[in-house]
């Protein structure tokens, strides 16, 4: 399960911040491009991926310490 949290957290990541980039008008070529809708989903995307890389990390120290 960690590793799922890990892999999903990590994709939700990196889509927002190209969702972000997008929104912002940094990154083009797409209808996207400067629309702050996308920059506000990116950044709630980017929020929740890194929730679940924390729970991913919380969880591998828990199996470390034995808990």
């Amino acid at each position: 399960m960690r590793v799922l949290r890990v892999v999903v957290g990590g994709l939700l990541c990196l889509t927002g911040v190209v969702w972000i980039g997008q929104g912002v008008g940094l990154v083009h070529g797409s209808f996207m491009t400067g629309a702050t809708q996308w920059a506000l989903l990116g950044g709630a995307a980017l929020i929740v991926g890194l929730g679940l890389l924390s729970l991913g990390r919380h969880s591998r120290r828990n199996a470390e310490d034995g808990a």
